[in-house]
């Protein structure tokens, strides 16, 4: 029955601090620039996404019974508050490095604010777990698939495993949430889904002219070699996007819940990061 809660894990805020050699900032992935700037692209994003984020689900924590969801929206609200700063001290180091990201950060944090003002609270957490399925379906690939991040700066690689580890640690907060709001209902159905469609049409929209305005300012813009690698990662091998499409047309399924892709055996790997990046603090 759709709206069901299958919550696997409870989300555990972890204050990490991952001291990233900010001079890597344009070429921290081994696949070189082009690949590099697509995750830097999408880093952009998440500061005010993750606010974003929260604030759609802190407005109807006063409505939650469940106790165990209670306690999910507090590991949420402090790992994405954890994941906004990490990506601030991010994307200021493609700043330093004379990159436009404060420019295209601005646009977003436009386009938040707008939707936080003139859209209804529940047509701004239908986009938050659409956004949310978005970057638990990346963050999948991420965790399933070693070639993503195969010799890629080790403090760059750890910072988006951590990521994509937490992503998935708490993918189906802001879902159960919605589902406790709506309820399990055809209205429900239609707004999540028309959420996913409009989320995905505009993330994507924004990406790649983030993507190109980083590359072309980096003087990599008519490296053909360079785009052709980057398609190939995303839609060729290992296919970070083509792999992904799956489990994208899966929300559509009515009866859909995050947890019926249980990929929280990835979770065992969190301890071994955790020491992994204190090890690069205590070296800082």
């Amino acid at each position: 029955m759709e709206g069901q809660s299958k919550k696997i894990v409870q989300p555990v805020r972890r204050n990490l601090e991952f001291n990233l050699p900010k001079e890597r900032i344009g070429d921290w992935h081994a696949g070189g620039a082009h690949i590099t700037h697509f995750f830097n692209a999408l880093s952009i994003f998440f500061p005010d996404g993750e606010r974003f984020f929260i604030d759609s689900v802190r407005h109807y924590r006063g409505r939650i019974q469940d106790p165990a969801l209670k306690e999910s929206v507090r590991g949420f609200i402090g790992q994405e508050a954890m994941h906004g700063r990490e990506h601030e001290e991010y994307n200021q180091a493609l700043v330093d490095k004379g990159l436009p990201a404060d420019r295209y950060g601005r646009f977003v944090l436009g386009l938040l604010k707008f939707l936080s003002r003139y859209s209804p609270k529940i047509t701004q957490l239908a986009g938050t777990i659409a956004l949310e399925h978005l970057t638990a379906i990346l963050a999948n690939m991420v965790l399933s698939e070693p070639r993503i991040l195969k010799d890629a700066e080790p403090r760059f690689a750890a910072l988006w495993k951590w990521h994509a580890l937490e992503e998935t640690e708490h993918k189906a907060v802001a879902y159960d949430v919605f589902q406790e709001v709506m309820g399990g209902g055809v209205r429900g159905y239609i707004h999540r889904c028309l959420a996913l469609l409009t989320a995905t049409f505009t993330f994507w929209l924004l990406v790649i002219p983030f993507h190109i305005g980083l590359v072309r300012k980096e003087g990599q813009a008519l490296n053909i070699r360079g785009w052709f690698k980057v398609m190939n990662f995303l839609w060729g091998s290992p296919g970070v996007l083509r792999r992904s499409i799956p489990d994208w047309l899966d929300y559509f399924k009515p009866g859909f819940h995050p947890w019926d892709h249980n990929n929280a055996h990835f979770l065992d790997d969190v301890d071994a990061l955790v020491a992994e990046v204190g090890a690069y603090g205590a070296a800082a």
